[in-house]
C-alpha cells in the first residue's frame, strides 16, 4: 500500500509530538485531553477529518505511540475489521497500544443503539494475536493481548500492543510473507 499524502495540518500536529502521537479515533466532542482527535464530523476538538473506515488514514507509518477507540468499533462495519487493525498497525509504532473500550456483544448496552453493527466479545481479540489459534484464520498483522477485561452484562475494555511485522507465535507455522520457519 501506498503511503497516503499527509497535509502540512497534519505535520504541524506531528511535530509537536516527537515521540509519537496519541490518537483518539472516532472521538467526536468527547477528545481526550493530550490525543489528537480524528471523527468523520467537523465538531470541537476534532483536528484531522476522516472516516475510520477509510483506508489508508491520512497519518505516516508509525506516527502513534497510542491510539484510543473508545465506543468506536461497535460502529465499524465488521468485514472491515481486519483492515482497521491492519491500518491502527501501520500507524502505531512497535510496542505502542491500542486502547478499546466498547459494549460487550449483545449486552442491553450493545442492543440499545441502533447504529451499532459489530458485536464483539472476548474471544474477538485472539484473531489478532498470533500467540491463539484463531489468529491462524485470518493472519492480520500481529498484536498482542494485554488486557482483555469485560462483564457479558456491560463492557468491554481491551488493550492490544502491536508486536513486529516478523514475530512468530504459538500457532504460527510460517512467517506473515508466507516464508517457512
Amino acid at each position: 500500500m501506498r503511503e497516503p499524502k499527509v497535509s502540512k495540518h497534519v505535520t504541524t500536529l506531528l511535530k509537536k509530538f516527537n515521540k509519537g502521537i496519541k490518537l483518539d479515533v472516532g472521538c467526536g466532542e468527547s477528545k481526550q485531553e493530550g490525543f489528537v482527535g480524528m471523527d468523520i464530523r467537523k465538531c470541537k476538538g476534532v483536528d484531522i477529518i476522516h472516516s475510520a473506515e477509510k483506508f489508508p488514514y491520512p497519518l505516516p507509518k508509525n506516527c502513534c505511540s497510542s491510539i484510543l477507540c473508545s465506543h468506536l468499533i461497535e460502529h465499524i462495519k465488521p468485514w472491515l475489521m481486519i483492515d482497521l487493525f491492519n491500518e491502527f498497525w501501520r500507524i502505531m509504532q512497535e510496542g505502542g497500544q491500542l486502547l478499546i473500550g466498547m459494549p460487550y456483544g449483545w449486552s442491553f448496552g450493545f442492543i440499545q443503539d441502533p447504529t451499532h453493527c459489530n458485536a464483539c466479545n472476548e474471544a474477538t481479540w485472539s484473531y489478532y494475536d498470533p500467540d491463539h489459534a484463531l489468529y491462524c484464520i485470518y493472519r492480520p498483522l500481529p498484536w498482542r493481548i494485554v488486557r482483555n477485561s469485560y462483564q457479558s452484562t456491560g463492557n468491554m475494555e481491551v488493550i492490544l500492543e502491536k508486536r513486529n511485522k516478523n514475530y512468530v507465535g504459538v500457532y504460527t507455522n510460517k512467517r506473515l510473507d508466507g516464508s517457512p520457519l
